[in-house]
């Protein structure tokens, strides 16, 4: 009787209670999410290998239709151990009267169940082909998929310029979405590039007429869809910024912000004193008046070759400032574009802004248009 109390009191003395019980049954879940993920990042890249024809051994969990779960893991704490996981189980058993599946049809439902887990936690890297209207709501931070769902049946959403009533409408990232008149973009990792613009390229993304653009330069650079910051004209060379945020773009190109922009501007003639002063006091132009924040010989011999600095966005600004006054630009540089130079970057190349260079941008003469508003 005695060694029978024993042997009950080391059964419940030994036993983990409480806080540990919690804690190991944690851990054991987060070792399934990341062993699932694996096996989702696994499966796409043999899916993608066999798109290209490249032949690849089959996935332990997968060969000869033998179900292997690497997440199945007895919990003897745990008094719900049927329980699926919280991202769907990789070995569901078949619910009582139903046929068993074959394991060829279970192969392909797992794929397509563990593709759907590695999207929670992929890369943005790659860009959405196609995903229904309401998710895209969702995943530009408008609002849940139920409530996405009520604005596109209430006729708030256009597509392209079309209004769409069905949640359901299949959405192409390319495709222009807006919701009540307000563009939607999806959320993605955002991408700074700083480019030393060629001449001879254009910015844009397409070009019916087949020329260079400067995305050809930065091609192999980021998978995301990318686009300038304003533009510079094909002859004009300099320094550039591409990016996917939106945001920031709007940001950097409104005339608000009075983004400081500063040229090299080599011209056919020397520049009289007196047009220098003209470019400093403002002139007339077609679309209004225009003025240079600061204008200035960059040598002592040579007059031709003058630095501006302007704030403006407006179309061509500097060539048409000097062919107002009867110059003819040669070469224009755009040295300084907010606070980025093209220092340590050969033209035609390009590097990745830093986390710095990126605050400093998102932060760029935020206290002078606070100021602009309040007076």
């Amino acid at each position: 009787m005695n060694k029978k109390r024993s042997d009950n009191f080391d059964k419940f003395s030994l036993k983990k209670k409480g806080s540990a019980v919690k804690e190991a049954i944690r851990q054991d879940k987060k070792k399934a999410k990341a062993e699932s993920r694996a096996l989702g990042e696994a499966l796409r890249q043999r899916k993608k290998d066999k798109a290209r024809g490249i032949i690849t051994e089959p996935l332990p969990a997968y060969e000869k239709g033998k179900r292997v779960n690497p997440t199945k893991k007895s919990n003897p704490y745990s008094t719900a151990s049927a329980r699926p996981a919280k991202y769907g189980s990789l070995q569901p058993s078949a619910p009582q009267g139903r046929a068993k599946r074959t394991p060829a049809a279970m192969d392909k439902a797992d794929e397509k169940r563990t593709a759907s887990i590695g999207k929670v936690t992929a890369s943005n890297d790659t860009p959405h082909e196609q995903m229904p209207l309401n998710k895209y709501i969702a995943h530009a931070g408008i609002s849940g998929r139920r409530e996405a769902a009520e604005m596109v049946k209430s006729g708030h959403v256009t597509v392209n310029g079309d209004t769409i009533l069905e949640p359901g409408y299949k959405v192409q990232y390319k495709d222009v979405v807006r919701l009540k008149g307000k563009v939607l973009q999806l959320q993605v990792t955002p991408v700074y590039i700083l480019l030393n613009k060629p001449k001879d390229y254009i910015c844009t993304a397409n070009d019916p007429e087949g020329r260079k653009t400067v995305l050809d330069i930065i091609k192999n650079a980021t998978t995301q869809r990318m686009f300038p910051v304003g533009r510079l004209d094909r002859n004009t060379t300099g320094v550039l910024l591409l990016t996917n945020d939106g945001d920031l773009a709007q940001k950097l190109t409104h005339p608000s912000y009075e983004i400081k922009k500063i040229y090299e501007v080599t011209l056919d003639k020397p520049v009289s004193k007196a047009d220098m002063e003209a470019i400093a006091a403002g002139v007339q132009l077609e679309d209004g008046f225009i003025a240079a924040d600061a204008v200035s010989y960059l040598s002592n011999t040579s007059k031709n070759v003058i630095g501006i600095e302007i704030h403006s966005g407006r179309n061509r600004i500097v060539r048409r400032i000097f062919e107002h006054l009867g110059y003819d630009v040669r070469h224009l540089d755009r040295v300084m574009f907010a606070n980025m130079t093209k220092k340590n970057v050969d033209r035609g190349k390009w590097r990745f802004l830093s986390e710095k260079e990126v605050r400093l941008l998102k932060f760029m003469n935020k206290s002078f248009t606070r100021k602009s508003k309040q007076e």
